[in-house]
């Protein structure tokens, strides 16, 4: 099972669409807590947790890989998105987890997305996770290929579908 994790609070994003659209390619869960999480504390990373980030914790813990998807914004990433994996951290959940992303920014976006991926990837690292970089892609998704919250253009959903496969794949446990 993947987790997918959006990393725009914006109602009607295009990053939003590319997950839901993700998740009709594999067994998966949405992670959708981003808004309700507290702002990250070193000194509130302690057990008891505050639930939220005891439901995060536990839902990377719980999926086989984590695809995210999100915007750039001031050129990094947004705070909220920020937010979520600075909580990844102290967990341990993200270590050596199969992770991908992909990129929807738009052609016209000033660095298309390499600024906020480049943070991406630098956090996820310093996480200890295991980026599948055959799964991660640069998918610019206009405003128009998103219709009710997901992609309409079939040659768009056949990218997602790739990077899903790519990232599944990647996911499923060695045979002996």
């Amino acid at each position: 099972m993947l987790l997918l994790i959006s990393g725009s609070l914006r109602a009607g994003s295009v990053n939003a669409a590319v997950i839901a659209t993700a998740a009709g390619f594999a067994p998966s869960a949405v992670y959708g807590g981003m808004a309700g999480l507290p702002h990250f504390n070193p000194d509130l990373d302690r057990d008891p947790l505050a639930g939220e980030v005891a439901a995060l914790r536990g839902a990377i813990a719980a999926a086989d890989g984590v695809l995210f998807c999100t915007p750039e914004y001031a050129g990094g990433l947004p705070g909220a998105f920020k937010n979520v994996l600075d909580w990844t951290i102290g967990g341990g959940e993200m270590y050596g987890k199969p992770v991908a992303w992909i990129n929807a920014s738009s052609v016209a976006a000033p660095t298309g997305g390499a600024d906020a991926h480049e943070s991406l990837r630098k956090t996820l690292t310093y996480a200890g996770t295991r980026i599948v970089d055959e799964a991660c892609a640069r998918i610019p998704i206009p405003r128009h290929a998103v219709e009710d919250g997901a992609l309409i253009d079939p040659d768009l959903r056949g990218r997602v579908a790739v990077a899903v496969r790519r990232l599944v794949e990647a996911a499923k446990p060695a045979t002996p």
